[in-house]
C-alpha cells in the first residue's frame, strides 16, 4: 500500500483513503501533533489493513490513544455485516474485557490526610491480590462453579453476596454477555483462572484512589452523583490469565479458518472468521465467557475495596456513601443494534482499547442516567488526571456509540525502564502527593507517567470531534499497582 497518507476531514478527523484491497476509508481521530506517532508506530496501517477485512460496515476506525497492538491496533474500532463480516480475535485483544469501574463516595479529600491515604493503599494492598499470577488464598472454586462465573458473569458474584443487586444495572451488559458459552473456553483457559477471581493482576491494571478535582457540566455531574472534592475509587482490570488463554486458543483455531474460508489478509495477526461459522461462534461464545469472567472478577474486587473502606473507616459502606457509578468493556466484541443508511440493524462492533459511548436515550443506558447519555469512564496515568465522559448522539451516528479508553502507551515497557533508570519513580509521584504501591518496583518503572500520553489531550479530541463530552477531572492521590 505505500506510506500511509491521512488527509484532514476537520481539525479532529483524518481520513485514510480506500486503496488497494481496502474495502473502506479509515478514519483516524486526532490532533496534528499526534498523527507524526500514529504513522511512525505503524497502527495508522493497521487502521488501514481492519478497512481489508470482509463485511465491514462504515469506516475502519481508531481514537486518539491509538497505538500498535495484535492486529487491530489498540484504540482501534470496526463493525461487520452478521452475515458478510467476520470476528477476530485482534479486534478484541488478550485480555478480554479488561475494563474500568468507578466507585463513588461520601469522603472528600479533605477527610484523608497524607498518612491516611498512604494507610488506606496498603489495607486496600492486603486485601486485594496483585501481581503476576496472583491468587486468593481465601477463595477458591470449582470446576463447575468457574462454568457459573462464565455463564453469569456480575450476576453469579452478587447471587454469592459480593455486591448488591442495584449494582448491575450500573455495568455495560448488566454485567452479563447472555449468549458466552463456557463450553467453548478449553480446559487450559478454566485451570489458569479458577484462582484468579477477585485479583488485580499485572502491568497496567490498578486501584485509584483519586478525587473530583474540576466540573465541566454541574448537570451531569449532579445526574452521576459527583461533586467537588469527592473521593473515588478506579478499579482497572480484566479476564486474567482465562481471557489470555482464550484469545490465544483462538488465533490457533482462526489461523487455519482464514484458509478454509478463502479470506484473503494483508496480517496474519488479523486471523478471523465469518461470524455465523461454526469458529467464529465458538470464538464469540468463548469471548463471552471470559468477558464474563472479568466483570465478575471487577465486582468481587469492588466487594473487598468496601470491605477495606469498612473496616478502615470503622463505618459500614452506606454511612460512607460508597456506591457504583459504572463499569465499562474496553476489550471486546458485542452484537448491538445501530441506525445505518436509516435502518436499524444489528452489527458486531469490536472495541479494541476503545469505550462504548451510548448517547441519551439508549435502553442499555441505567434508567437514572438515560436523561443525559452513558458514563464513560477515561483513566490517565498515575501521575496525572482521569475523566468522566458522557455519551453522545454523534457518537451514536459515527463511531457505532465508541470513544477512547484511556491515554495510550507512547513507550513500551522496556523504554519505561530504561528511561526510568537511576530515577525513583515513586518519590517523584510523591513530591506530586500521589502515594504509590506497587507489586514490583519494575512495574512501578513500566507505569511512569511519561510511558503514557497525557490523557488531557486525548480528552480533548472526542470532546471536541463530539464523540464524549467532558463531565469532571479526577486528580489520583493514591494507587495500587499490580
Amino acid at each position: 500500500m505505500g506510506k500511509i497518507k491521512c488527509v484532514p476531514i476537520d481539525q479532529w478527523r483524518w481520513k485514510i483513503p480506500r486503496e488497494g484491497k481496502m474495502r473502506t476509508d479509515g478514519l483516524i481521530y486526532a490532533s496534528e501533533d499526534m498523527l507524526d506517532l500514529i504513522i511512525q508506530d505503524q497502527s495508522a496501517q493497521q487502521v488501514a489493513n481492519v478497512a481489508t477485512l470482509p463485511g465491514i460496515v462504515g469506516y475502519s476506525m481508531a481514537m486518539p490513544d491509538i497505538h500498535q497492538g495484535y492486529g487491530f491496533p489498540i484504540g482501534g474500532v470496526a463493525a461487520f455485516d452478521l452475515k458478510e463480516g467476520v470476528v477476530s480475535p485482534g479486534g478484541v485483544g488478550y485480555d478480554i474485557n479488561c475494563g474500568v469501574r468507578l466507585m463513588t463516595t461520601h469522603l472528600t479529600k479533605k477527610d484523608l490526610s497524607e498518612e491516611k491515604i498512604k494507610a488506606l493503599v496498603d489495607a486496600l494492598f492486603e486485601n486485594v491480590p496483585s501481581g503476576v499470577g496472583s491468587s486468593r488464598k481465601d477463595f477458591s472454586l470449582s470446576q463447575s462453579e468457574l462454568r457459573s462465573v462464565l455463564a453469569e458473569g456480575a450476576r453469579w458474584a452478587v447471587r454469592k453476596g459480593f455486591g448488591k443487586e442495584s449494582d448491575l444495572e450500573r455495568i455495560e451488559e448488566g454485567g452479563c454477555i447472555r449468549w458466552a458459552n463456557p463450553e467453548e473456553v478449553s480446559p487450559k483457559a478454566l485451570e489458569r483462572g479458577k484462582a484468579q477471581l477477585g485479583t488485580l493482576g499485572s502491568g497496567n491494571h490498578f486501584i485509584e484512589l483519586g478525587f473530583v478535582e474540576e466540573i465541566y457540566d454541574e448537570k451531569v455531574a449532579e445526574v452521576f452523583g459527583l461533586f467537588p472534592g469527592q473521593l473515588t475509587v478506579f478499579v482497572h482490570t480484566g479476564s486474567r490469565g482465562l481471557g489470555h488463554q482464550v484469545c490465544d486458543d483462538f488465533i490457533s483455531i482462526l489461523l487455519k479458518s482464514v484458509s478454509k474460508y478463502g479470506i484473503d489478509l494483508p496480517d496474519r495477526q488479523l486471523c478471523c472468521a465469518p461470524i455465523d461459522s461454526p469458529e467464529g461462534k465458538a470464538y464469540l461464545g468463548a469471548m463471552g465467557a471470559a468477558a464474563n469472567f472479568a466483570f465478575a472478577n471487577r465486582q468481587m474486587i469492588s466487594y473487598w475495596v468496601e470491605e477495606t473502606f469498612e473496616k478502615f473507616f470503622k463505618m459500614p459502606a452506606e454511612r460512607l456513601g460508597i456506591s457504583l457509578l459504572y463499569d465499562i468493556a474496553h476489550n471486546i466484541a458485542k452484537i448491538e443494534k445501530h441506525t445505518i443508511g436509516g435502518k436499524v440493524v444489528e452489527v458486531c462492533v469490536h472495541r479494541k482499547g476503545a469505550t462504548r459511548s451510548f448517547g441519551p436515550g439508549r435502553e442499555e443506558i441505567p434508567p437514572g442516567y438515560r436523561s443525559v447519555g452513558q458514563p464513560v469512564l477515561i483513566p490517565g496515568d498515575m501521575g496525572r488526571y482521569s475523566y468522566v465522559l458522557v455519551g453522545t448522539e454523534r457518537a451514536m451516528a459515527e463511531t457505532f456509540g465508541s470513544t477512547c479508553h484511556g491515554a495510550g502507551r507512547v513507550l513500551s515497557r522496556h523504554q519505561a525502564i530504561k528511561a526510568s533508570k537511576g530515577r525513583s519513580i515513586s518519590q517523584e509521584l510523591a513530591q506530586r502527593g500521589i502515594y504509590v504501591r506497587g507489586a514490583s518496583k519494575e512495574t512501578i518503572k513500566e507505569e511512569m507517567p511519561e510511558a503514557y500520553k497525557d490523557v488531557s489531550r486525548v480528552v480533548e479530541v472526542v470532546h471536541n470531534a463530539g464523540l464524549s463530552r467532558k463531565v469532571v477531572r479526577l486528580r489520583p492521590v493514591g494507587v495500587m499497582k499490580g
